[in-house]
Formats: C-alpha cells, sequence, structure tokens
C-alpha cells in the first residue's frame, strides 16, 4: 500500500508508520532505552524547557541554514547519528540514509554494527561520511577497521565511549528481541501480522553485521548484540588507547558520549576535532543527564577549539534551533530518520530530513533569525 505523505507531517507520524511497518520486538529495539526509560523522556523534555523569544517585523524572505562544519560548509546544522543494526528494519538501510543526508547536505556517520559494509556505503552513498568505532578488545582487528575507513575516504572517524558495558534495555528480553532473530513460538504471530517485512528478510536474507564479516572471533555472526558488547567490545578503553586511535587516524577525530566540562577539556588536550554531546540515546546508563542540559558546560569547556555536536531527544527543527541557540554546531539525529527508513526506506529516510528541514526554516523565520549561524542564547528563556 503507497504511503500518503501529504498526511505524514512529523516525526511522530513516522514513528507510527515505522511501528506498523516492522515487528514489535524490532520496534522495541529502536525505539527503547535502558531501564526505566528515564533518559529517553529526559532528553525530549530538556528540549520543551527552553521557550522562544521571537522578533517581529524582520524581513525572513530568504532564510540561511548553512554552518560551517570541520572547515567545509553544510546546508543546516545537522548529522546523521550512528545506528546499529539499522538493516534489520530495511535493506541496506544504511545505504538509504547516507544517500539521504548527501542529498540534503549533511554527514552521516555509519556505525559499526552496521548492515551494510563501510566499504558498500562509500561506493553507492557517497557524500560526507563518517565511520562510528567500537573500540574492540581484539586490537588488530579494531585497527583493520581503522584503515578501511581510511581506505574508503571517510572524512572522520568517531569513537563512541559509552558502551564500556552493555546498557540494560529491558524492552528487548520481554519482546525476545535478540540479533540473529531467533522467533519464538510466541512471538510467531506477530510476526506473521508484518508480511512486507517478512518478505523483505526472505528476499534479502537475515542481515549480518557486515563490517566484522572476516572477522576472526568465532560465532561473532550468531552472538547476540548484548554477549557481543559484553565479550567484545574494549572495557579498558581510556584516554592512553585514545592517544593511540588519534595517532593513527590522520582526519577528523569525534569523541562521542561526553557529557562534562572534563572530558571536554580531556578531547582537546588529546587533539580531537570534535565532541558529541550524548547520553547515546538514553539507551545505556539511565537517569544520566539530559544532553541538552550537558550541552551549556562542554560548549563553555571546548572554546574554539571543538566542534560540539549534540543527539538525543532531537524530534523537530525547533529542536535543532534549541540546540544551536545553546553552541551546538549541530544537532545529530538517530531515531528520526531511523523511523523514516524503517516506514519507508529511502523514501521514508528523505521524508524525515524534509520535515526536519522544513521546519528549521519555518522556526527560524518565525523566530525573525534570517541567519542560523546568528542564534544564540539571546532567542530563549527557561520556562
Amino acid at each position: 500500500m503507497s504511503i500518503d505523505w501529504s498526511r505524514v507531517v512529523s516525526i511522530e507520524d513516522l514513528r507510527r508508520l515505522a511501528r506498523r511497518h516492522v515487528p514489535h520486538p524490532l520496534f522495541g529495539f529502536i525505539d527503547g532505552g535502558a531501564e526505566d526509560e528515564v533518559a529517553l523522556s529526559d532528553n525530549r523534555a530538556a528540549y520543551d524547557k527552553w521557550k522562544f523569544r521571537q522578533r517581529v517585523f524582520v524581513d525572513v524572505s530568504e532564510i540561511d541554514t548553512e554552518v560551517d562544519l570541520f572547515g567545509t560548509p553544510i546546508r543546516f546544522p545537522l548529522a546523521i547519528s550512528p545506528t546499529g543494526l539499522a538493516g534489520l528494519a530495511w535493506p541496506q538501510a544504511e545505504v538509504a540514509l547516507a544517500r539521504a543526508a548527501a542529498h540534503y547536505g549533511i554527514p552521516f556517520t555509519l556505525a559499526t554494527p552496521s548492515t551494510s559494509s563501510l566499504e558498500r556505503v562509500a561506493r553507492e552513498a557517497g557524500g560526507r561520511l563518517w565511520f562510528q568505532l567500537y573500540v574492540l578488545r581484539d586490537r588488530d582487528y579494531t585497527m583493520k577497521l581503522v584503515e578501511r575507513a581510511r581506505a574508503s575516504e571517510y572524512e572522520a572517524l568517531v569513537i563512541t565511549g559509552d558502551v564500556a558495558v552493555a546498557g540494560k534495555r529491558e524492552r528487548d528480553p520481554r519482546s525476545g528481541f535478540t540479533v540473529p532473530l531467533r522467533p519464538r513460538v510466541e512471538n510467531m504471530i506477530e510476526l506473521l501480522g508484518h508480511p512486507k517485512w517478512l518478505w523483505q528478510i526472505a528476499t534479502h536474507g537475515v542481515p549480518k553485521i557486515e563490517n566484522l564479516a572476516d572477522w576472526s572471533i568465532a560465532n561473532v555472526g550468531t552472538q547476540t548484540l548484548a554477549a557481543m558488547a559484553a565479550t567484545q567490545f574494549e572495557s579498558a578503553l581510556n584516554w592512553e588507547t585514545l592517544k593511540q586511535l588519534r595517532d593513527a587516524w590522520p582526519r577528523k577525530l569525534v569523541l562521542k558520549g561526553v557529557l562534562t566540562a572534563a572530558d571536554a577539556e580531556q578531547a582537546v588536550a588529546l587533539g580531537a576535532d570534535g565532541v558529541v554531546v550524548s547520553n547515546h540515546g538514553g539507551r545505556q546508563l539511565d537517569c544520566t543527564v539530559a544532553s541538552l542540559d550537558a550541552l551549556p558546560e562542554v560548549v563553555r569547556a571546548a572554546g574554539e577549539k571543538l566542534a560540539v555536536l549534540i543527539d538525543g531527544g532531537v524530534r523537530r527543527g525547533s529542536h535543532v534551533i534549541k540546540a544551536r541557540a545553546l553552541g551546538a554546531t549541530a544537532a545529530m539525529i538517530g531515531r528520526a530518520t531511523l523511523y523514516g527508513v524503517a516506514a519507508a526506506g529511502e523514501e521514508g529516510a528523505h521524508h524525515a530530513l524534509e520535515i526536519l528541514t522544513t521546519e528549521i526554516r519555518r522556526s527560524m523565520a518565525l523566530l525573525g533569525c534570517t541567519v542560523v549561524r546568528d542564534l544564540d542564547a539571546g532567542v530563549m528563556q527557561r520556562g
């Protein structure tokens, strides 16, 4: 059945479409957070605490949304965050997301546990590509991933620091979600109720973590994601390890998961180029400070030495404006575009970005601001 896109007017509408397209256990994996999901809800609520102070009688016939990121302009202060295993929702979802990002002139970040290889995404999507790295206990293979990203001309290496151990996402065991998918008797009716998704799986095969396909670790393809995080992710990752990676990576280096001034100062000392203020979308440690609430402290510590991005809870163009006003270079979106691709593949990813970029322009016009680079905290107040 075709989608009447004129009726899909918000990211929440795309979320509802995604929920209909994919089985309940998979939607829970995409949508859920850790434990009681306090951090998940707080990320969104933090944006609602800030109220706009709009100016009127301003000529807003022309709106400039372009910002500089790592010395090169992007069309909007946006980037797509890494989302692992996106291909479970739609075949070759990462390629679709990267193509949509390229069309809108923003960066796309490919996750280590992606279902499209980093070489395939570079070959078929193009655009500004970043590679998100989970540092593995197998250091030789970690460095192999870094070299593959370099050889494929990825602009930035994004190292995630908040997965020393796997978060406790309680929706997954309750629903029976595992990687790889292992249908249970009680889930069969749910799976059969999604024939389009089942047909995609039957036609394209059960997605695998393609970036790790040649890893020598036995049965890596059959472990649950949580088991892989527990047994293979480097829990001893520290600043000395990061120095080794900084020395090995000649391009832009971004550290993801920074929530404090102390870690931002460490990133500056390391020679990083940017940080992402992030609590992993509320998927790791519950009850962490909301990303937006942590942003001003990190911006002050970074000064002019780092690009400061933010992710977590961004569902509206107005959220991007608020993040920018509080000092972020750009906002990163994960679930928003993942809902789109889960609902309708590349077309859905495009629609998610169309919604957000249109909202950015509209919010700026109604705010009385014509240049996104001019935004500062003076356009808002705490409500």
